[in-house]
């Protein structure tokens, strides 16, 4: 098993323009106590390089957000078909995903804030680009379509640099309260940024959205300009980053069981754990005595807010040092939830369990995250986020389609708790088959 290297305990180079150094604290901080020993672990924050790049996540993933929402509401508009919505997801997932392979590899060849830099300008300017179509008027799905392909190949690129510097950025020790930080912001976005997008795209119109957007991710570009250099470690000739770079990736998983496991366990959750296709059944007939627009919208808030108060507490585990036994407690943790979700018929009770299952949710990123950084070497760890940008985008997605198909033939019901019933075995079958996970401790 490869253990985190050294260069995780300290930041290299330069900062972007200034000459300083960046540097993680030379002793940990005393154990806190009391009640702070449950509230967020906040000591990366002490170093200055992680607190730019978190505080820069802050406003891009509410900004983010609102083009999230201001994209297929501008389609619809235009189209007056939610299937040319479906089409433009697609056209937005598929450079994602070829990018991010791509990316991963990129990130592991060449100075990674300087990757940040360009791809984050590159996002920026996509979304200038979508403010000037809506706001000159222009009303046509394949300029929407293009800009969006364009803009998720931008973020394909940045996804594996951003999250693989963060192992460059603090100590091995704190990367689970970092990766708690960054993820409880995200989750955060995902329920202020779609709210935000419904209260002011009535007042604001499209384009505001999208102008908001790209300045928030000028932010962002400042906060990265100011992150020290990040370039690959070593001192062995360049390398390039191609289809071998990639290939050799994938084999890299294949022989250290413990990445594989870890993202085995997040496929496992999410392609047959996430029943969020059968959201609208589950509104409109299993609890149509209330009224099925807050009904469907308690529903799909339900795990994001769960993620969001299981980061405001992650101070209870984020200390943890079996991180194996961590992910495998918090996927079964997942299924449970999620087959109880489904035998309930009550509105609250359904959203209580969604609300746990994301408390598990944020346990299982912060740890799988957390191993991903110090169990992969840092020449590796661009190709591995690459490669976890992926399975988290296209698992939920896998999902989709398989929690719709046995929705249709089984009811929603033997769908939802059937599947939360496959996370647990399938789980408990992947950790006493394959020991490396459960004996994986950083």
């Amino acid at each position: 098993m490869d253990t985190s290297d050294s260069s995780s305990t300290e930041s290299t180079g330069s900062s972007g323009g200034t000459g300083t150094r960046d540097a993680a604290p030379a002793s940990p901080a005393p154990p806190p106590r009391g009640w702070r020993r449950w509230a967020m672990d906040t000591q990366p924050l002490r170093i200055p390089a992680y607190r730019r790049l978190w505080t820069s996540t802050i406003v891009t993933s509410v900004g983010s957000q609102l083009t999230a929402v201001a994209v297929p509401k501008q389609v619809y508009d235009v189209t007056g078909s939610s299937a040319w919505v479906g089409y433009a997801s697609i056209a937005g997932l598929v450079p994602m995903v070829v990018f991010a392979l791509w990316g991963g590899a990129v990130a592991d060849t060449v100075d990674r804030r300087k990757l940040l830099l360009i791809t984050n300008i590159g996002i920026a300017v996509t979304s200038v680009l979508f403010w000037a179509q809506a706001v000159t008027g222009m009303r046509s799905v394949v300029v929407l379509m293009v800009l969006l392909a364009l803009q998720q190949a931008f973020f394909g690129l940045n996804s594996p640099a951003r999250n693989a510097s963060i192992a460059r950025l603090v100590p091995a020790g704190q990367l689970p309260a970092a990766n708690a930080l960054s993820s409880t912001v995200m989750q955060t976005g995902l329920i202020a940024g779609p709210l935000l997008a419904g209260a002011l795209i009535p007042v604001l119109g499209l384009s505001t959205m999208y102008l908001i957007d790209a300045v928030a991710l000028c932010v962002t570009v400042w906060a990265v300009f100011r992150l020290p250099a990040l370039p690959p470690l070593g001192d062995g000739p360049a390398r390039r980053a191609g289809m071998r770079e990639i290939v050799d990736g994938f084999r890299y998983i294949s022989g250290h069981k413990v990445l594989l496991l870890s993202f085995l366990a997040d496929i496992v959750a999410m392609v047959f754990g996430m029943p969020r296709a059968l959201f609208p059944e589950l509104a409109a007939q299993t609890f149509h005595h209330w009224n099925s627009g807050l009904a469907l919208g308690l529903l799909f808030a339900g795990i994001p807010i769960g993620a969001v108060l299981g980061g405001l507490f992650s101070g209870v585990f984020s200390r943890a040092r079996r991180h194996g036994w961590m992910v495998i407690g918090s996927v079964v943790g997942w299924g449970v939830a999620i087959a109880g979700f489904g035998l309930t018929g009550n509105l609250w009770v359904a959203v209580a369990l969604l609300a746990v299952a994301g408390v598990a949710d944020m346990v299982s990123m912060v740890f799988r995250g957390a191993i991903l950084l110090s169990a992969a070497t840092d020449e590796m760890r661009g190709r591995m986020q690459g490669v976890f940008t992926v399975v988290v985008a296209g698992g939920p997605r896998l999902a989709d389609v398989l929690h719709g198909t046995a929705g249709s033939a089984l009811g929603t019901r033997a769908a939802v708790t059937g599947g939360g019933a496959l996370v647990v075995v399938i789980m408990l079958a992947l950790a006493f088959a394959m020991p490396a996970l459960r004996r994986y401790r950083v």
